[in-house]
This record gives C-alpha cells, sequence and structure tokens, in this order.
C-alpha cells in the first residue's frame, strides 16, 4: 500500500536522505495527492535542508523525537533558534521556502495538505473558504488529535499490506478537517443531520465493498457513485450500519473467513488471503481483536478442527 509518492521524493530530497521515503496516498476531491510520510535520519550529513517548489500547500508535521537547538529559516533568512519537542505539531507553509539547519538525528511524520484538499472540504460543506493556516515560524502546538492521527498512520507505513485505502482516506480526511479547523478558523459543520442511506444505497454499497475485501476502492470513488461529498457519504454509512466504512470492511474479512473455516481441507494461511487479509499474522491480528479469540480456536470450537491448526 506504501509508495514513493511525488511529496515522499521531495522529503527525501529536502531532508537530503539516501532513499525516498515512503508515504501512503490518498486524494483530495480534486485529485490532488495527499499523502503522510515517516522520515528519520539517525546519522545525518549536517547542512542547510534543501528546498521544496514554491506551491499553495501546507505541511503538518508530528515531532517524534527531539530536536534541540532547531534552526529554521523562511524565505532565505533564519527566523528563529529553539527547542523541538517530541510530540509537538508544527505547520509550515511552502509558499515561505521553510528550510532548516540538519544536524542531529532526526524522526518526524510530514503530512502534505495542498490548498485544493482544503477547498474542496469547505466546497462540498457550502462554508467560506479557509484563510491563510496559523503556520507561525518555530510554534508548536500540542495537539492530541494529530498525535492520535499520527500514531494510526505509522502502524499502517508500519505494515502497509495490511492497511486498506479506506482507512487511509478516512484518516487523511479527519486530518484535513481537523487542520481546518483548529489552525484555518473552520467552523465546525452544524447543518442538521440528514441521516442515513437510503436502504438501495446501503445494499449497493455493501455489495461494492464486499466485492473487493483487499480494500483496493477508495472513499472517493464510492462516494462519487452517489454524486455525495466524502464526508457526507462516511458519516450517513456510519448512521445505516453502525460502523465506518473501513471498519465494515475488516468485519466482513471475519464474516468471509468463518465461512472459509467451515472448509476443513482450507489452511489458515489460504483463508487468510481468500477473506482479503495480508497474511497469517494480520488475519489472527484482526480476527482475535474482533471476535475475541484466535481464528484455530474459533475453528477447533465451531468445527471440531484438528489439534495443529491453530
Amino acid at each position: 500500500m506504501t509508495q514513493a509518492s511525488a511529496f515522499g521524493r521531495k522529503l527525501g530530497q529536502f531532508l537530503h536522505l539516501k532513499d525516498a521515503p515512503p508515504s501512503l496516498i490518498t486524494s483530495s476531491l480534486r485529485g490532488v495527492e495527499l499523502a503522510v510520510t515517516e522520515t528519520r535520519d539517525d546519522n545525518p550529513v549536517p547542512g542547510l535542508s534543501g528546498s521544496f517548489t514554491a506551491e499553495d500547500a501546507f505541511v503538518v508535521s508530528l515531532k517524534l523525537h527531539d530536536y534541540p537547538d532547531c534552526e529554521l529559516w523562511e524565505n532565505g533568512k533564519c527566523v528563529m533558534k529553539a527547542d523541538v519537542p517530541a510530540g509537538a505539531t508544527y505547520l509550515y507553509d511552502l509558499k515561505r521556502d521553510p528550510r532548516y539547519v540538519i544536524d542531529k538525528p532526526f524522526h518526524s511524520l510530514f503530512f502534505y495538505l495542498p490548498r485544493s484538499a482544503l477547498d474542496g472540504l469547505t466546497e462540498q460543506a457550502r462554508m467560506p473558504r479557509v484563510g491563510q493556516l496559523a503556520c507561525e515560524p518555530g510554534v508548536g502546538h500540542d495537539d492530541t488529535v494529530v498525535r492520535h492521527i499520527g500514531a494510526s498512520l505509522q502502524q499502517a507505513l508500519r505494515r502497509p499490506d495490511e492497511t486498506n485505502q479506506l482507512f487511509i482516506d478516512h484518516m487523511m480526511l479527519a486530518l484535513t478537517a481537523h487542520v481546518a479547523q483548529a489552525y484555518g478558523g473552520l467552523r465546525p459543520c452544524t447543518e442538521p443531520n440528514r441521516g442515513g442511506l437510503a436502504p438501495w444505497q446501503v445494499k449497493r454499497v455493501c455489495e461494492r465493498l464486499e466485492s473487493d475485501l483487499g480494500g483496493k476502492l477508495s472513499l472517493q470513488e464510492i462516494a462519487a457513485e452517489f454524486d455525495l461529498s466524502i464526508s457526507h457519504f462516511s458519516r450517513a454509512f456510519r448512521i445505516s450500519t453502525g460502523l465506518p466504512p473501513h471498519q465494515w470492511l475488516l468485519r466482513q474479512r471475519v464474516k468471509a473467513a468463518k465461512q472459509l473455516m467451515t472448509v476443513r481441507d482450507l489452511s489458515l494461511s489460504e483463508i487468510a488471503i481468500s477473506a482479503g487479509f495480508a497474511n497469517q499474522s494480520h488475519f489472527t491480528r484482526v480476527f482475535s481483536s474482533v471476535v475475541g479469540v484466535s481464528p484455530g480456536t474459533w475453528r477447533r470450537e465451531a468445527q471440531g478442527a484438528p489439534e495443529s491448526e491453530k
């Protein structure tokens, strides 16, 4: 699921990394790429970082490692020198040519957020566009939402084969909305709840998701079929089914696996792949979390499978 996004390649050059770091990617409503990328270098080559091409986009950075005495530059000038603590969130405006002196080990998550993603969000909500984000040089934020989203996506970056596109889309949509509200002044949506999907829509969506247990479909593709915004579709789907799309998909994988486990001559590894899991280990973790027991235990209890198949 991870790949070297255009942003990941630029970020690798910016930080003088040997290889472009992998990214998790989703698309904005206008087809522009959003990405989250984890970067780390325990033995960097000292010097000033590279530059990004100036564009109407922002970078949200979650620091995972203390970086004392950080020297930040904007528009060719040093604008601050301060300690950067682990867990803090910083915002950068790529129109200002943000750079910093790399002279110590670093470890961060970077979220690439183009202006078009913010504009698409406000257009769908029929609200005024977000103006300038609060990208104050050297000002870190104690942002629990970004930390939570970052921790979830960090796990996804480390287990890319086990991550479905619906989950990535869901988390990046949540990040975009949070940044717009917390740093762009967008008010939370107060429109009346328009309820769930129509029964025929629920049936059609569920059939689409069940036909793609591997999780390649995106929220944008599914929402577009019903001429709905991604946020409205996600909210309506949750009202109708009780779960967000990515969690509903995991439950369907578990359901399919239970059905396959009634076939005695199929191994658990074969069942895992057939039900849309990346591998048997992924299958065991998800199944145990949802059902409360391992697949092997469930199969033995339900069907009397041999003790050797755990």
